[in-house]
């Protein structure tokens, strides 16, 4: 077999950040590592690339081996390349992830590697640079869903205001002004007004909501601007103007 004289191999490894929704809460879903160095300890989902593998490919097959989970639309999201990232041989990361719904997936979820979600505000020390992976992973999901309205994708087919307002702060941990995002949101067009109210938040109640899917489909742009600039919000309250 033919091959380039004088250069040294190097292992790429694929991580998978996978982040979830419960309705709720925002978490992280980690494995106990099986393998040394680092054995049993928390880690993201991952493992090497195989010489027949697309990067797409070894990241579907190391999330259902390690999980169980198939069928997870996951984006890649960074290379992380540091040298003495792995302290037993030279290894590149490659990453990929995803934000899902955990209630749609919970039953495929694997019990062998411990799987197991953890709110994102409270997850354990992670092995190697997966700290920094999960950090970036944050920061793209923050920038898209500041430009495209992902996170609809994850509320029922009806939901309230104050429900998708609670969807968007948990994931800038801040949090908006309640009529200034609600009238900013309503501008948009997405969302159209149903006739019942959801009352077991309050004795007023709050109107139900629906997407208007074909606007969903044919304008993303009409999320822009609804979410200030991820590198200007903070942990105090965000008004919107």
């Amino acid at each position: 077999m033919l091959k380039y004289s004088g250069q040294t191999r190097i292992l790429v490894a694929v991580d998978c950040v996978i982040f979830g929704f419960d309705g709720e809460n925002y978490k992280l879903l980690l494995i106990q590592r099986g393998f040394a160095p680092e054995k049993k300890r928390w880690s993201l989902m991952g493992g090497f690339l195989q010489p027949e593998e697309r990067l797409e490919e070894a990241a579907n097959r190391i999330l259902k081996q390690l999980t169980g989970l198939e069928n997870v639309y996951m984006e890649q999201l960074h290379v992380f390349s540091d040298p003495q990232r792995d302290p037993v041989e030279r290894t590149v990361a490659v990453t990929y992830f995803a934000l899902i719904d955990i209630q749609k997936y919970e039953k495929q979820l694997s019990k062998e590697f411990h799987a197991e979600w953890f709110p994102v505000k409270e997850m354990p020390e992670l092995i190697f640079d997966h700290e920094k992976m999960v950090e970036t992973a944050k920061h793209r999901l923050r920038y898209k869903a500041a430009l495209h309205p992902v996170l609809f994708e994850l509320l029922p087919d009806k939901f309230t205001l104050p429900q998708l307002q609670a969807l968007y702060e948990g994931l800038y941990d801040t949090t908006f002004d309640k009529r200034n995002f609600s009238r900013k949101l309503l501008s948009t067009g997405l969302l159209v007004k149903q006739t019942d109210k959801d009352k077991e938040s309050s004795k007023k109640g709050a109107f139900y909501f629906k997407v208007n899917k074909q606007k969903y489909e044919d304008d993303f742009q009409a999320i822009l601007n609804l979410i200030p600039k991820p590198d200007k919000l903070s942990n105090s309250a965000v008004i919107l103007n």
